[in-house]
């Protein structure tokens, strides 16, 4: 069984979701795994991992817009607000979601839905360079 690992840094311009699929789909390629298992870790508290719809771009601004409303912004809610309002918010919000996705490989691609894509899910008001490690096994 091969093993392979990868980093990939993701720029972030502010709160959103950034798709990287095309990145870890091109690397998976390159090493000619064709079943296995790739696994994408954010190193990140204050920034997440979601597979979402990547064909309608409203999809990824309502799930934004739906995570605001349910972790608001209000710095007399929380203690940890050293780095600003959006700092404990983040920390929830990535609890909330995942900072790690296992995905299947099949006939050496990600076994990905037709509307499947893979996102940094960026809790933070301003940039970040978030990094993403990627872990393949597989033969």
């Amino acid at each position: 069984m091969a093993h392979a690992a990868h980093r990939i840094v993701v720029e972030t311009r502010g709160k959103g979701l950034y798709e990287f699929t095309d990145r870890v789909a091109t690397w998976i390629s390159a090493q000619g795994v064709r079943t296995g298992l790739v696994t994408v870790f954010i190193q990140h508290t204050s920034a997440s991992l979601v597979i979402q719809e990547n064909a309608d771009p409203d999809v990824v601004l309502d799930l934004n817009d739906f995570f605001e409303r349910l972790v608001p912004e209000d710095v007399r809610l929380y203690r940890h607000t050293a780095e600003g309002a959006d700092d404990m918010t983040s920390h929830i919000r990535a609890a909330l979601t995942q900072t790690q996705l296992s995905i299947p490989i099949e006939r050496g691609r990600m076994a990905l839905g037709t509307w499947q894509g893979i996102y940094v899910f960026e809790h933070r008001a301003r940039a970040h360079r978030r990094s993403v490690v990627l872990h393949l096994m597989g033969e």
